[in-house]
């Protein structure tokens, strides 16, 4: 099926190999400026496949900026409705592009508002059926799907809250994990100073 063969050519573009293989036990997630190992849940093996088409149809990359805005376009078109572990898995990577982009993870939200997702059991069996042969026709069947004149005031309210929440988590789990790598990283023998300095990243966008 060509859509399988889009996503799987996705898989191999990003290093993330034609099959998702057997499941790890934890998965690293961006957080701010690490990179820090969640565990694999169940909800996100399931969702997984139709969050990496939601890439290929919104054209958002993976790496931190592009995660946190297919995240945002997916809080948008109601994640937080098909399941809230999902929607708090967005709000892990919104936070990170909240940091480094928080205007790119607003114009995502908004598009989502105008979208749907791929989440519903329902929809998820259409994508498996071969109902939409390629990424083009999927993507024609999901954005734009809802219309509306303007974006209603609660929808405002509902990313700011989002974004309130997602900031609350980062600190959470970022500072536990910023001050572990600090640790290991004097423990290694670099100085105070040379654990302290950005690391230079090639994966933003």
């Amino acid at each position: 099926m060509q859509l399988q063969q889009e996503l799987s050519a996705f898989y191999a573009k990003h290093g993330f190999g034609e099959t998702l293989g057997e499941r790890p036990l934890t998965v690293p997630v961006y957080t701010g400026c690490l990179l820090v190992p969640l565990p694999n849940i169940e909800t996100r093996h399931r969702y997984l496949k139709y969050h990496d088409l939601h890439h290929l149809i919104t054209g958002y990359s993976v790496g931190r900026i592009g995660e946190g805005e297919v995240s945002a376009w997916e809080l948008g078109t109601g994640s937080l409705l098909s399941s809230p572990t999902l929607a708090f898995m967005n709000l892990i990577a919104l936070s990170t592009g909240l940091v480094l982009e928080p205007r790119r993870m607003w114009r995502a939200f908004v598009r989502g508002t105008n979208s749907k997702n791929l989440y519903s059991k329902l929809t998820r069996r259409g994508v498996d059926s071969g109902r939409w042969p390629s990424v083009d026709l999927l993507r024609d069947s999901v954005l734009g799907a809802r219309t509306r004149n303007a974006l209603p005031l609660f929808r405002y309210m509902e990313f700011g809250s989002y974004a309130a929440v997602a900031m609350v988590i980062h600190a959470f789990i970022a500072v536990p994990a910023l001050v572990a790598r600090l640790i290991t990283d004097i423990g290694l023998g670099y100085s105070f100073f040379q654990a302290v300095k950005p690391k230079k990243r090639q994966d933003l966008y």
